[in-house]
């Protein structure tokens, strides 16, 4: 597990969103797990991959989150691909929920990480790259490796 900056202990990143959505903002949200659930996110066993984040009767629901059964919890698996119940402030859920109704934006996980003994979410509202937009932010990458390897190899002298 990374360290984040904060002193958060990182346990998953969902670096595909970042690949695929232009981040506009981020809140953090509290999710609502089981004891098998919370045993097998501290093993690592968490994919974020096409999930996503619903508003349902005032409630804020993270679906597609994959947390794989513990090992060793045997009758008290739930099931990995079940619903989970994001906690945040009703004023903050309506503002969300008024903002990916009406504009063209989505909210999507962008990692899990344990604030003390909580799990929290990271969660970002996105709106969708094109394909000529990942291009783009290809290419900027690209170039900005270019000048680091630059960089690092005068610094030597060579």
């Amino acid at each position: 597990m990374a360290q984040k900056s904060d002193g958060h202990k990182v346990i998953v990143l969902n670096r595909k969103a970042r690949h695929d959505y232009f981040v506009d903002d981020t809140y953090e949200a509290g999710i609502e797990l089981f004891g098998t659930e919370v045993k097998s996110l501290r093993a690592g066993g968490v994919n974020l991959k096409d999930s996503y984040c619903r508003v349902i009767r005032g409630e804020l629901i993270a679906v597609g989150i994959h947390i794989s059964p513990y090992e060793q919890g045997n009758i008290y698996n739930k099931d990995p691909l079940r619903p989970k119940r994001l906690l945040m402030h009703k004023k903050e859920i309506a503002k969300l929920a008024g903002l990916i109704s009406r504009d063209s934006y989505t909210l999507i996980p962008l990692s899990l990480y344990f604030s003390g003994s909580r799990v929290k979410v990271e969660v970002g509202l996105c709106r969708g790259k094109k394909l000529y937009d990942k291009r783009e932010t290809e290419a900027k990458n690209q170039a900005n490796r270019e000048i680091e390897r630059y960089a690092k190899l005068s610094r030597r002298g060579e």
